[in-house]
């Protein structure tokens, strides 16, 4: 490739990192029939598809950004990007013997990926100390999911979303408990049950670094391919006012977790949250993504959208500059290629799936 070929195809990359960050942003006029508007994460979202990959984007009516036929429009412009929302699964229509809909114990994210949040209750959701991004609880109290899961009931949603719907992975994660190992061990055991009901199934179980770290290696022995343990801020001063209960977790501890979680399960297959929009600079970021690269840890960095139901929608906190978006994705991407790092390699979870974040689509 010429010297010119490569100045334009980078010209390329830039201008469709910087659509992709504006509308993480501004999000998409669509009708996307698979969505989720509260829940355990920083965002609400639609579930698409966008030139091949997981995305979820907010449904915005008034975006500036709309999908007719398939693809994106600004102004009238036809801008290149395949659009097509995902379909509703089929496991959607099934109920256990009990009645409950499958969709109450476990949801389609992107087009191939079944989550749940075993446990839907957390002992930080007391106003005074909840996360201000999370709605964990809302959708329990709204009736669209159940408290807890029983790990027959996720083998059962399992096996019928991997048959019905070719679902290729699955993320565990759990509103944090009052015992020690703050809900591991209850992941290890729905690990267990859903590897027997669809062996060879990759798994992300997602928690809070442990007060004991050897249920680490309990989940690795279980089955589970990847764990997240999500930080979100790498700032004690952003965490305190973002998460005033979970702050109480030190930066230490989250380090010695993932340490351990690298020597149990691999380097990159571990993952964190970064969260872009909650008061750290762009420097600040790409500094924090660095050293957990160095760790062998991958910085999963995504814009803060705030969800219905949150105290930082309450607040009117808005999702931050699409420029600043796309700079961090941009630079946290070069780091990650630079060490080999890709998503995908986690196997299962957030990083492989992708969705939420940019840094698929610049190529990590």
């Amino acid at each position: 490739m010429s010297v010119g070929a490569e100045v334009a195809q980078g010209n390329l990359v830039d201008e469709g990192l910087s659509i992709r960050a504006e509308m993480a942003v501004y999000g998409v006029q669509v009708d996307a029939p698979v969505r989720r508007s509260k829940g355990a994460g920083p965002s609400d979202d639609g579930h698409l598809v966008v030139d091949g990959a997981n995305a979820t984007l907010p449904i915005v009516a008034d975006s500036p950004y709309q999908v007719r036929d398939g693809s994106v429009y600004r102004n009238g412009l036809d801008l290149g990007l395949s659009v097509e929302p995902v379909s509703r699964p089929k496991f959607y229509d099934l109920t256990t013997a009990e009645g409950i809909p499958y969709r109450q114990i476990a949801l389609l994210h992107g087009k191939d990926v079944l989550a749940t949040t075993v446990v839907q209750t957390c002992i930080r959701y007391d106003e005074s100390t909840r996360c201000r991004f999370c709605s964990i609880e809302e959708s329990l109290r709204s009736g669209a999911t159940v408290a807890a899961k029983t790990p027959a009931q996720l083998a059962e949603v399992a096996e019928a979303a991997v048959r019905l719907d070719g679902v290729t992975q699955m993320v565990m994660t759990t509103g944090t408990t009052n015992g020690p190992d703050r809900g591991a061990r209850n992941l290890v055991r729905c690990v267990k049950a859903v590897l027997q009901a669809v062996p060879g199934l990759p798994i992300q179980v997602q928690i809070e670094p442990p007060g004991d770290l050897r249920v680490l290696a309990e989940l690795r022995e279980a089955g589970a391919t990847s764990i997240g343990i999500h930080v979100e801020s790498l700032d004690d001063e952003v965490r305190r006012r973002w998460m005033p209960g979970k702050s109480t977790v030190s930066l230490a501890e989250y380090e010695a977790a993932w340490d351990e979680a690298v020597r149990v399960f691999g380097w990159n297959r571990v993952s964190t949250y970064l969260l872009i929009g909650m008061g750290e600079s762009a420097d600040e970021l790409v500094r924090g993504a660095a050293g957990l690269i160095d760790r062998g840890v991958y910085p999963f960095v995504v814009p803060l959208r705030p969800m219905l139901g949150t105290l930082a929608r309450a607040d009117g906190v808005t999702p931050p500059d699409a420029r600043v978006v796309r700079e961090v994705t941009a630079r946290v991407a070069a780091l990650l290629a630079e060490a080999g790092m890709r998503g995908a390699d986690q196997g299962a979870g957030c990083a492989a799936c992708g969705a939420c974040s940019l840094l698929s689509a610049a190529g990590s």
